[in-house]
């Protein structure tokens, strides 16, 4: 069975108010564009998710609530405690625990970024991967286990390659 997985960094956050929990923080202006655009740019090319895994952070909520809204679906969301900063191996294991054959997932840097970089057998040619800056969104295609290693890496694209 094929498998698609779509790793998602949430879009630019607000830093206006030092006093604010990070956790708390919602997008800001250039935010709330970049990830209408991924939604879009998902959309045009097929890449609509069945289910989407979710940090409850604000700034991944919002993210995901202007992704959905380009969806020509409506995708069941998780929202999950437990992404909030998460670590590769406990993102990952959100995954393999997950039912769904084109499943979403929202989340921070660093956990993010080095969860893409170990997924894929071979990293795109792109050279914002490897920092995965914010609402980057890589695509892996499995065939069979969700390991390590595993991902071929069919897409990969940055706000500013979409808008």
């Amino acid at each position: 069975m094929t498998q698609q997985i779509i790793l998602i960094r949430h879009a630019k956050s607000d830093w206006a108010d030092f006093e604010l929990p990070d956790h708390d923080r919602k997008l800001n202006a250039r935010g709330r564009k970049t990830a209408p655009a991924m939604g879009r740019w998902l959309s045009d090319l097929g890449y609509v998710p069945d289910l989407m895994l979710v940090s409850d952070a604000a700034r991944t909520v919002e993210t995901a609530q202007l992704i959905r809204a380009e969806l020509p679906s409506d995708p069941k969301v998780q929202f999950m405690p437990s992404l909030y900063h998460a670590s590769p191996d406990t993102l990952l294991n959100a995954l393999q625990t997950a039912q769904g054959t084109r499943i979403a997932l929202i989340g921070h840097n660093p956990g993010i970024a080095m969860l893409a970089e170990g997924l894929v057998k071979s990293p795109p040619p792109h050279s914002r991967f490897h920092d995965y800056p914010t609402c980057a969104t890589t695509i892996l295609e499995f065939e069979g286990e969700l390991t390590l290693g595993a991902g071929r890496c069919i897409d990969f694209a940055v706000p500013k390659d979409v808008m």
